[in-house]
């Protein structure tokens, strides 16, 4: 029995070889590298999406600038458009600038003037969306702006 028992140390010491944790040691030094990078292709995918978004709210807001020749408040509409369909986005971190045949409208009466003299000319929808690239406490891009613009027809 005692040669049993004396037997199984040998064995073990014998599996045992100097190479027994190097796979944890090589996991411990890369993984933080590996989830850092896992983590800035998730904010870059965010940022992404957010692009996606802001592109579709500048094309709603320009197609509903341009069919807004004929109503009484075309400026709050365009912004009603902008802000549904940038719903999943900050509010207060969209910038909306709407132009009619190269002139800057900023509000209903401007619009409706210029909307109302410039049938069959250009109306634009500029919106700007301030991003955060934020990885770890790092801001990769501190100035991120996502900006899009869409022009149509006066109809």
């Amino acid at each position: 029995m005692s040669r049993a028992s004396s037997a199984l140390p040998d064995r073990i010491v014998q599996r045992m070889d100097c190479s027994s944790g190097a796979a944890a040691v090589e996991f411990a030094l890369l993984m933080p590298m590996l989830l850092l990078m896992l983590i800035g292709i998730f904010v870059f995918g965010i940022a992404i999406s957010n692009y996606i978004v802001v592109t579709g709210s500048a094309q709603a807001a320009g197609l509903q600038l341009s069919i807004s020749r004929g109503t009484t408040a075309p400026w709050t509409d365009t912004l009603n458009q902008v802000y549904a369909s940038a719903a999943a986005l900050t509010r207060t971190n969209l910038t909306v600038t709407l132009s009619v045949n190269g002139v800057a409208c900023a509000s209903d009466a401007a619009c409706k003037i210029l909307l109302s003299s410039n049938a069959g000319q250009a109306a634009s929808a500029t919106v700007t969306y301030s991003c955060s690239l934020l990885v770890l406490g790092r801001d990769y891009a501190p100035s991120c702006r996502l900006h899009s613009t869409a022009t149509g027809r006066i109809q």
